[in-house]
């Protein structure tokens, strides 16, 4: 008997095991995604696609993370990634980067994967074609926190 409860205990320590997670823009995530999850030199996912940029309608409005969108400032809209993750965003046409911060959800098109604010755009050169393909880094996964 001591045995069986043994070996349920241990089933019940593995299934609290810590993975990388995020989930969709519900709120809701792993608590595992934390700042010690941070290296810079080496990217957490990196996945490629279609980005945009939004900017002139939204400026000064509220974003999903309660921050007001800033077209100037170097944020990115994602619709799983947690609020406060930041990326490395690489510009597969030119090879230009730019390092972003998620604090809102999108894009609604769904065959694109990322949203860039005005400043990150230019920063990377999309603003002229509006898209452009992408590589996204995550150097460090953010907490989902809703102001």
């Amino acid at each position: 008997m001591k045995l069986l409860i043994a070996g349920i205990f241990a089933l019940a320590l593995i299934g609290c095991s810590s993975t990388v997670r995020f989930t969709s823009a519900s709120g809701e995530m792993g608590s595992d995604l934390t700042a010690t999850h941070v290296n810079s030199d080496k990217s957490l996912l990196t996945v490629e696609g279609i980005a945009s940029f939004y900017s002139y309608e939204f400026n000064g409005e509220k974003t999903a993370s309660g921050e007001v969108f800033d077209k100037n400032a170097l944020t990115a809209a994602h619709r799983e990634f947690p609020f406060g993750t930041i990326l490395r965003v690489t510009n597969l046409e030119n090879g230009k980067t730019v390092i972003v911060t998620v604090n809102d959800r999108g894009p609604q098109r769904p065959d694109r994967i990322l949203d860039l604010s005005e400043a990150a755009a230019r920063t990377i050169g999309l603003l002229k074609n509006g898209t452009a393909r992408v590589r996204i880094e995550v150097i460090r996964w953010g907490r989902n926190l809703v102001k």
